[in-house]
């Protein structure tokens, strides 16, 4: 479809259907009506409706609310009027990002630190493939573009796709993707071994009658909840093309400690910490947060010292990986589902450990997807020489020109492509430049170097990302305005609001590109049913406790409605 207007595919609609995909049953106020006009169909994005909390306690049920608007940001450029008629789609894909695939038996794990780390626990975690599943089943749904009409070429992972770089987690991430049979439980396949049923009061014992910290906030006692949410199901994979990026959980241990090779004996024992005093557990937090080899040395100390241990049935398949295992699981034909081969990942990405790397996104689309992690542990990243200079070179190989240090235009020999860098991290957590211990002589570069770099290239459009689990739209504006791009941060999935991205490349026509982002929700139902412990009654769980957890900071992770459903407007490159 590729070359086809705007105004071509909507002629090529029938009356009936395009009169119903340009229809809103509320008509919610005016700025929706537009976004209906200007789309060729809302339906199953939050343009059409959005989940939105409701009543009056302290625990939430979710219902649709109106949708959210489309808002145009001329920020970096500024288009002409009738543009919607002379469009033309250039490409369509999908950003997923923060899956967080848990493996919440495992060992090596810090729930108890959760009142200080907020991500080291949440009461929905037992549930996180049953959510991934939903939201790929949205996409296969959707299949295309609501501004271009265009297919989905592809769906990103942009990183954290596991929550403790375990094997078991890597192998349920790849099955969500592909499609498969998933049983989300280690240990003991037929009983639950995690803190959910310690009868810890710090967690939500959803099976037990006695309070915790949860129930005292309107949690439900659910019956059955752990046994189902521990159950196989048949997960129906993604029907287009999927790419992966590497996120610091899918490098470090609980994505902060550097994984050295020296903890595989506790992610694969049969000893679990479960909690410890309130001094003891301050302290662990600060370390993980500051000190990763003192957090490391408390663990150990812990496990076998001292605080609340239970013994788990050992599992081997939570060994951590590597990142050249990494790679090696992606090629896996177990896990081709619709393809590619190897998702981005190569043989040369197994021998190398090199997790980056460049492919068609779209014709006359290049992506370019980085390892932004940085395995001296901390949650933040950077990049390394090798890496930064080969992000370089292939930026020159497929730009027709581009600008030196001094700003002066430097003509090259290579094509002149689109180009699309995806990472894990944003510009603003790209500030961890402590030495690689596997590269300890190799310097390490920050975000604003990236920023740098790519704005010496005036076909970079877009650098796609996740880390913050919030949904942010930054312009990069230069004084030369085809040297601007903009930054797509969206927010995670593990973590409400529970966010996808359509991100839709459209010609203008008039010497301006469009980058139309559309957020989307899973497809799980929003009413819940305490009760209903079936696939989809789970997967709706999932939304509304992601919403309810008493760690979790919603309201500052949706964002504003320019971080929404936007027209992001640039300057066309020149020839």
């Amino acid at each position: 479809m590729r070359g086809m207007s705007r105004r071509q595919f909507v002629s090529r609609m029938s009356a009936a259907a395009a009169g119903a995909a340009l229809w809103t049953a509320s008509a919610h106020d005016r700025a929706m009506a537009l976004t209906a006009a200007r789309a060729v169909r809302i339906g199953g994005t939050t343009l059409e409706q959005v989940a939105a909390p409701t009543g009056s306690g302290q625990y939430k049920r979710l219902a649709a609310g109106p949708g959210w608007p489309l808002v145009v940001r001329g920020d970096l450029a500024t288009a002409a009027a009738g543009r919607d008629d002379r469009r033309t789609g250039v490409a369509a894909f999908v950003q997923f990002t923060d899956l967080h695939l848990v493996d919440t038996e495992s060992p090596l794990r810090f729930e108890y630190l959760a009142r200080y780390l907020d991500s080291a626990h949440r009461p929905h975690e037992t549930l996180t493939a049953r959510g991934a599943s939903a939201l790929v089943e949205r996409v296969n749904a959707l299949r295309s573009g609501p501004y271009t009409g265009l297919p989905f070429g592809l769906v990103m992972a942009t990183g954290d796709n596991t929550d403790n770089h375990e094997l078991v987690e890597l192998d349920w991430y790849l099955t969500v993707m592909s499609g498969g049979r998933i049983t989300p439980s280690s240990g003991d396949p037929t009983r639950y071994e995690g803190v959910q049923n310690s009868g810890n009061s710090l967690y939500w014992n959803p099976e037990s009658s006695s309070q915790d910290v949860y129930k005292a906030k309107g949690f439900p006692q659910m019956p059955g909840f752990l046994a189902g949410a521990g159950r196989a199901f048949t997960a129906p994979g993604l029907t287009v093309p999927w790419y992966s990026t590497v996120g610091n959980h899918d490098d470090s241990i609980e994505g902060s400690l550097p994984d050295l090779g020296l903890l595989g004996d506790l992610y694969t024992g049969d000893l679990k910490l479960e909690g410890c005093d309130d001094a003891t557990a301050a302290k662990l937090a600060g370390a993980v947060q500051h000190d990763p080899a003192a957090a490391v040395a408390m663990l150990a100390r812990l496990l076998t010292t001292g605080g609340a241990v239970r013994r788990v049935t050992p599992d081997t398949r939570r060994r951590p990986f590597t990142p050249a295992e990494y790679a090696k699981a992606h090629l896996d034909p177990a896990y081709t589902g619709p393809g590619p081969v190897g998702h981005g990942y190569t043989r040369d990405s197994v021998s190398s450990g090199h997790l980056y790397y460049a492919f068609p996104l779209a014709e006359g689309v290049l992506g370019i997807s980085l390892d932004t992690t940085n395995r001296a542990g901390f949650a933040d990243g950077s990049l390394g020489t090798t890496q930064l200079n080969w992000l370089e070179s292939v930026l020159k190989a497929h730009s027709g020109h581009w600008y030196d240090n001094d700003g002066k235009v430097v003509r090259g020999s290579g094509g002149d492509s689109l180009i699309v860098v995806f990472s894990h991290h944003t510009s603003a957590t790209m500030g961890n430049l402590l030495p690689d211990p596997y590269h300890p002589f190799e310097a390490r570069h920050d975000g604003n170097a990236l920023v740098s770099l790519l704005q010496r290239y005036p076909n970079v459009l877009a650098w796609v990302n996740g880390h913050t689990h919030q949904n942010q739209i930054i312009g990069h504006g230069h004084a030369v305005p085809e040297r601007a791009f903009w930054e797509i941060n969206t927010a995670s999935h593990i973590d409400y609001p529970q966010h996808a991205r359509i991100i839709e490349i459209a010609d203008n026509g008039d010497g301006t590109l469009s980058l139309f982002t559309t957020l989307i929700e899973s497809a799980a139902p929003y009413a819940t049913d305490f009760t209903d412990t079936s696939d989809t009654g789970l997967a709706a769980l999932y939304r509304e406790l992601s919403y309810n957890d008493p760690y979790a900071t919603p309201a500052a992770r949706i964002g504003s409605s320019g971080d929404h459903n936007t027209e992001l407007l640039l300057t066309r490159p020149g020839r």
